[in-house]
């Protein structure tokens, strides 16, 4: 991976200086993929919709960054995906980048990462794939049955595509490709994960191999961060801004919808903690202001509930947090063109993964071998 320009812009601020090293020394340990095999493999991927928000974040990919020092990691910008709703190609072009950017920026090494649509064999695969996916599991797939209901909430005429309803055999395809031996998932996204299992068992089982490993699920902690404005339910873009706040949105922005959030709704009757504050206290403890959440925790239960001194707290905490990432942020923005070219050799180091697996599946499936 070359550097050379990064350390440059690094080396003008300490920290900076320190963290490319540090990269610079995982890249030489980590950087071959058949050199980790000691380390068990995870995939996890991310669908290019929008800029990170805290919810993401915290529910992904801080734990992608802590997960990287103990597995050997596939961490994926999956666009295909992002194709199975209605979309604009110019907009799906500059969000594959710009999250693959981010994502660096996060914390994530860039050797880790790969963009989906740059590595075709997972297309080739997901059809190989389809013919161990029965039509009964696919109809099954309540992902499916919301994201029809949601189009069609939207727009009557709204067109479901045939990958809207395949798209779990893609899914399927993006880990077994590598060979994953656990994906980090929450309670709610088994369903998917269990398809995966399924279909390597049953090519396993009728093509008599025992060629796939049914890929296990890695419960990490996930925080689930609710609206600010709406604390019945989850952060999420979809809602509308004031709903969410992004890792890369300017401070004042990020002030004034903490200052706005929803606290006690005059529910109950006041001896419980609302989900409003307690939305509040949650985001203050994972932006890792561990004290300050001990302090005011303290004084709430003690009867001391003044809220505006808490969000400001919230706030102070958030800020530092984004803050870090948005000066990261604009150092690779400095260098976007070399930032992009490291993306798309990783994107082709982590490709010869998968050749290798599509080479040896499509020999077990009786089709004729692949001169690359």
């Amino acid at each position: 991976m070359r550097l050379s320009k990064l350390q440059k812009s690094y080396s003008k601020n300490t920290n900076y200086n320190q963290n490319i090293n540090a990269m610079s020394t995982k890249t030489k340990k980590t950087s071959s993929k058949e050199g980790t095999e000691t380390k068990k493999r995870i995939l996890s991927c991310i669908q290019p919709t929008g800029d990170i928000h805290l919810g993401n974040y915290f529910g992904a990919v801080q734990n992608w960054v802590k997960l990287q020092e103990d597995y050997q990691c596939f961490y994926g910008v999956v666009d295909y995906h992002a194709m199975t709703m209605p979309y604009k190609a110019k907009e799906l072009h500059d969000r594959t980048l710009n999250l693959s950017i981010d994502l660096i920026a996060c914390g994530v090494d860039v050797n880790n990462l790969f963009i989906q649509s740059l590595i075709p064999e997972h297309t080739e695969l997901t059809w190989i794939l389809s013919n161990f996916t029965s039509y009964g599991e696919l109809s099954r797939m309540t992902q499916f049955k919301d994201k029809s209901q949601q189009l069609g909430d939207t727009d009557k005429d709204a067109f479901v595509s045939a990958g809207l309803f395949s798209y779990p055999v893609l899914q399927a395809a993006d880990i077994l490709i590598y060979k994953a031996q656990l994906v980090p998932v929450g309670k709610d996204q088994e369903q998917h994960l269990e398809l995966s299992r399924n279909i390597a068992v049953r090519f396993n089982k009728r093509l008599k191999t025992r060629y796939f490993y049914p890929p296990k699920p890695l419960f990490t902690e996930i925080k689930k961060l609710l609206s600010l404005a709406d604390p019945t339910k989850k952060m999420s873009k979809s809602l509308g801004e004031k709903h969410y706040i992004a890792m890369l949105e300017p401070e004042k922005s990020i002030r004034k919808k903490i200052r706005s959030a929803v606290t006690d709704t005059g529910d109950g009757d006041g001896t419980e903690m609302s989900a409003g504050v307690k939305n509040l206290f949650e985001l203050m403890k994972a932006s890792g202001a561990v004290e300050a959440h001990k302090h005011y925790l303290e004084l709430y239960n003690n009867g001391n509930r003044r809220y505006g001194d808490l969000k400001n707290a919230v706030a102070d905490a958030v800020v530092n947090l984004t803050n870090d990432v948005q000066n990261r942020k604009t150092v690779l923005e400095a260098n976007r063109e070399e930032v992009i070219e490291q993306i798309y050799a990783s994107s082709a180091n982590v490709r010869k993964v998968a050749q290798q697996t599509l080479m040896e599946v499509r020999e077990i499936a009786g089709l004729p071998k692949l001169k690359y």
